[in-house]
């Protein structure tokens, strides 16, 4: 027992060791491609390298902006590996190059890029962690489209389906997010004077992407964002005289595919404003047992439940013919403060519904003040 007590001890102590020795990360936000991120990071790469801070450029995007392209002058550049993937010469950002000369800080743009097959990792943002770890502070910039749970209400906004995401949790990460704001006007100005797109796109991205009403629904949703990581933010830095009631989330879904991931992103979303720990509960009826369910409906549950854990969910799966007392069963144990649903036409909504339990449900809610959102 106390040789426990001692490794425990050591554990959290080299955790701590850890967290001083990790880099810091500061993340360039906007709300598209164009608003001038890569910009205002090299201008942040001159600032520094004037002040005596080993800066190197790991990887930057200028897309041939003359502007832009023009501020990779006098900066020490690391050279992109070159790979052969499917009959052609590719680059990559040279992970291991940046790791051995193990620069102050190194600029690392497009952090939702896909890496080539065969890379060490799947996504630059786990390139970005590894930096981190290593002790290497990263400037790196992302467009709001390709957060992870905002991917669905934004495909909505915009009618393009974006595939490379990068979860919350790197937003959590960083120790400081900049919002690059431009006005509707300005942003489509920028694009008409081919500071965005060659000439050729330019009319195609007015018919499409670059309307008013859409950018200013995505500006909207990108100073959001970066004001909850600033409340966030002064909440944990910021001792408070009344301590509050730790928010816990439970998310309960059914094998309906659409609806489950709504709740799963919402329900993450709600997590990551209060930073809090949240759960993804499926109770499975006899209904619904592998030898019944359809193989097209197992692969979706398993995609929700790969999303939920993506986005930083614990899961927890139940067999069960009673959903409601399931649901309860794991709210007292774990704590929950707030349950939430999908709205009516989830089926799981419907059990609990057509149950004389329901009544029941409700009074334990409000007996022990755990609230109940319903998800649209």
């Amino acid at each position: 027992m106390e040789s426990d007590s001692k490794d425990g001890t050591v554990k959290t102590f080299i955790d701590l060791v850890k967290r001083s020795r990790r880099g810091k990360l500061k993340i360039y936000i906007g709300m598209s491609a164009g608003v001038g991120k890569s910009y205002r990071m090299l201008l942040e790469a001159h600032a520094l390298q004037r002040n005596g801070i080993g800066i190197q450029i790991g990887y930057i995007e200028t897309h041939n902006r003359a502007e832009t392209h023009a501020l990779l002058a006098g900066l020490p550049i690391i050279n992109r590996r070159k790979i052969f993937y499917k009959g052609k010469e590719l680059e990559e950002m040279d992970l291991q190059t940046i790791l051995n000369r193990h620069p102050e800080v190194v600029i690392v743009d497009e952090l939702a890029h896909s890496n080539i097959e065969g890379s060490k990792n799947g996504k630059r943002w786990q390139d970005v962690v590894d930096l981190l770890e290593a002790g290497i502070s990263v400037i790196t910039a992302v467009n709001i489209q390709h957060l992870e749970s905002l991917n669905e209400e934004i495909e909505q906004i915009t009618g393009v389906p974006i595939t490379e995401r990068i979860p919350d949790k790197i937003l959590e990460l960083a120790d400081e997010i900049v919002n690059i704001d431009l006005t509707a006007d300005e942003l489509i100005d920028r694009l008409k004077e081919g500071k965005i797109y060659d000439q050729s796109k330019i009319e195609r991205a007015l018919q499409n992407f670059f309307q008013s009403d859409k950018i200013l629904q995505l500006r909207e949703i990108a100073l959001k964002e970066v004001a909850h990581h600033l409340e966030r933010k002064i909440d944990i830095e910021v001792p408070k005289q009344i301590k509050l009631r730790p928010e816990r989330f439970l998310a309960c879904i059914s094998s309906n595919a659409e609806t489950a991931k709504i709740v799963i992103r919402k329900t993450a979303r709600l997590a990551s404003y209060y930073r809090s720990p949240w759960i993804v509960l499926y109770v499975q009826s006899s209904s619904e047992s592998l030898d019944r369910i359809k193989l097209d409906k197992q692969r979706y549950l398993i995609n929700n439940f790969k999303l939920a854990t993506e986005l930083g969910a614990e899961v927890i799966k139940i067999k069960s013919d009673n959903v409601t007392q399931a649901i309860m069963q794991v709210a007292d144990e774990r704590e929950i403060t707030t349950i939430c649903i999908g709205k009516p036409h989830l089926s799981l909504f419907q059990v609990i519904v057509r149950t004389a339990v329901f009544n029941e449900l409700l009074k334990n809610i409000a007996a022990k003040e755990t609230d109940l959102v319903i998800l649209s």
